[in-house]
C-alpha cells in the first residue's frame, strides 16, 4: 500500500460519481431533480399565500403519481412512469437513493447499465400493477380506492436488490450490529417485512414493494442461463428475454468451449499472463481504490478468485 496515497473524501466520491454518466448517476440525478423542482413549486405555493395555493401543490402531486382508480388511470396512464421518480419527503426520497446507490453499485459490479435500466423501470411497473390489483380486488381497500395513490422509487429499488441478491447469494456487507449478512439475507428479510406490516398503514407502498421484489426475483430467473437453457427455442418469451438483456459476453465464453483442448505450456503461459493480470489489478487497488477498476476489471478479478 502506498503510504503517501491521500485519503478519500466523501465530497469527492459523490463528484465522481455524478461525472461517471452511469445508468445509476442518472436514475440518482433524475429523482433528485424531479425532488427539486416539486419542492421549488411547494416553497412557491406557499410564499405566495394564495388561497388555492396547497390545493395546487396536491393537485401537481396527484397528477404524477399513480392512482389505485382505474378510471383515473385511464386518464393519467403517464403516472405509471412517472410515479417512480417522485417523491415529497426528503427522508422517502433519501432512503430510497441510498438504497439505490448501494445495491446500484453492486448490481453494476456484475451486470449492465441497461440491465439496472430495464430493471428499474419494469420493475416500478411491476410494483405499480400491484398496488393497482390489490386494490382493486381485495374489499378492505374500497372505501379508500377513489383517493389512493403510490409513489416513490421503493418498487423499483426493491427490484433492483432483489435481482442482485439472487444472482450473487454469498455477496457479504457490513452491517452495523450485525457484522457481515449475505445480501440475499437482507432481501428476504425485507420482503417478509413489507409482507406482514402491509396492515400497518402504508399498505399500497408495501404492496408496491412486494411487485418490484417479485419482478426483480423473476428477472434473474429468466436471464440465467440455467434457467432459460431449456427454452432456447425461436419465439419463445426466454429466448425473447435472453436477447433483451443477456449481453454479447455470453456467447464469447460459449464459444470458448468448442475450441481444441490446450498444451500443458500453453495453460501455464495462460496461468501466468493471469496473474500478471491479477497483479496489475491489486496494485491498481492499492493506488486509487476498487471503485478504480473498470467493469471489466472488477469481472476478471471476480471470477479469478474462485468465487462464480
Amino acid at each position: 500500500m502506498n503510504m503517501n496515497q491521500q485519503p478519500h473524501h466523501p465530497f469527492s466520491d459523490a463528484r465522481n460519481f455524478f461525472r461517471q454518466k452511469s445508468a445509476l448517476s442518472y436514475l440518482v440525478i433524475i429523482n433528485i431533480s424531479v425532488w427539486i423542482l416539486i419542492q421549488i413549486f411547494r416553497l412557491l405555493a406557499f410564499l405566495f399565500d394564495k388561497p388555492d395555493s396547497s390545493s395546487a401543490f396536491s393537485a401537481v402531486i396527484d397528477y404524477l403519481a399513480v392512482p389505485a382508480s382505474l378510471p383515473l388511470l385511464l386518464h393519467r396512464p403517464w403516472t405509471l412512469f412517472t410515479y417512480m421518480f417522485l417523491h415529497v419527503s426528503i427522508w422517502h426520497i433519501l432512503f430510497n437513493m441510498l438504497w439505490l446507490f448501494w445495491f446500484g453499485r453492486i448490481f453494476l459490479e456484475y451486470l449492465t447499465g441497461k440491465q439496472l435500466l430495464w430493471v428499474y423501470i419494469l420493475g416500478g411497473l411491476a410494483g405499480a400493477f400491484a398496488y393497482i390489483l390489490a386494490f382493486n380486488i381485495f374489499p378492505v381497500f374500497a372505501p379508500v380506492i377513489e383517493l389512493s395513490y403510490a409513489l416513490g422509487a421503493s418498487a423499483s429499488v426493491m427490484a433492483i436488490v432483489t435481482a442482485i441478491a439472487f444472482y450473487v447469494p454469498n455477496y457479504t456487507l457490513y452491517l452495523l450490529f450485525f457484522g457481515r449478512v449475505k445480501i440475499v439475507y437482507i432481501a428476504i428479510v425485507l420482503f417478509i417485512l413489507d409482507f406482514f406490516t402491509i396492515p400497518g398503514g402504508n399498505a399500497g407502498g408495501q404492496i408496491a414493494h412486494i411487485g418490484g421484489a417479485l419482478f426483480g426475483f423473476i428477472f434473474i430467473k429468466l436471464l440465467r442461463p440455467s434457467s432459460i437453457s431449456s427454452y432456447s427455442h425461436k419465439g419463445s418469451l426466454s429466448s425473447w428475454f435472453s436477447n433483451m438483456f443477456i449481453t454479447k459476453k455470453k456467447s464469447r465464453d460459449e464459444s470458448r468451449s468448442s475450441r481444441r483442448p490446450v498444451t500443458d505450456d500453453e495453460y501455464n503461459s495462460q496461468k501466468v499472463q493471469q496473474q500478471k493480470r491479477i497483479d496489475m489489478i491489486l496494485d491498481k487497488i492499492s493506488k486509487g481504490g476498487y471503485d478504480s477498476l473498470t467493469r471489466e476489471e472488477k469481472e476478471f478479478l471476480f471470477k479469478s478468485s474462485g468465487k462464480h
